[in-house]
């Protein structure tokens, strides 16, 4: 007996004491699991699970924010920066003019973009038990591209308001209709002998900012 055979001799076992008149279509199913196992702090959560994924996290009043991303940006020698059209202005208050603001311009090419060293960008929700950022294009975030392809990402998380607990309350803030980006640590891939690699398809260094008052 295969392992397919086992499961669906569960499931007949499962269902031979159901009438024949109750189908799915004809019987709620009653859903009634937990979307959340709570955690006591679910921000300490977000940024354990971010770090766990390699993901490099700050935390930052408003205040010092523009500092922090001027020396994020620094950090990575970098000469260039994406900019989103909505992405606050104070936040690269900071950012010594000699950096190139790049806007997001559907004109802009990816080979262009693979030419800029960094994208700061915001997110749209937060989830903490899998230590995920999840991007909707929204007018804080840009063109899905623009964090795909510069190999530095800053992502500002609003904290407490933008992070949930888990997926299922992720995706009911969510609107499936966007072009959503799922975000957990540097783009990172292993070959057959798992050596990682990272940076294949997507930054190779990620900085998250937990922005709190």
């Amino acid at each position: 007996m295969d392992a397919r055979e086992v499961v669906l001799g569960r499931v007949r076992r499962a269902l031979a004491d159901v009438p024949a008149e109750e189908t799915p279509e004809r019987v709620a199913v009653e859903r009634t699991y937990l979307d959340s196992h709570q955690p006591a702090d679910a921000v300490a959560l977000l940024a354990e699970n971010l770090a766990d994924y390699r993901a490099v996290v700050h935390r930052a009043s408003g205040e010092a924010l523009p500092g922090l991303v001027a020396e994020l940006l620094a950090g990575r020698g970098a000469a260039s920066v994406v900019v989103p059209a909505g992405l606050p202005a104070g936040w690269l208050a900071a950012v010594p003019p000699e950096v190139r603001r790049v806007a997001d311009e559907e004109a802009v090419t990816a080979r262009e973009l693979d030419a800029v060293d960094s994208v700061v960008t915001g997110c749209a929700v937060a989830i903490a038990e899998t230590g995920t950022l999840v991007l909707d294009a929204g007018p804080d975030q840009g063109r899905r591209r623009i964090t795909l392809v510069p190999d530095h990402h800053v992502c500002v998380v609003r904290v407490p308001e933008q992070v949930v607990d888990s997926v299922p309350q992720g995706l009911r803030r969510l609107d499936p209709a966007r072009p959503l980006t799922w975000i957990s640590g540097p783009s990172a891939t292993s070959d057959i002998e798992l050596n990682r690699v990272e940076g294949v398809h997507g930054p190779r260094r990620l900085d998250v900012v937990l922005l709190g008052s």
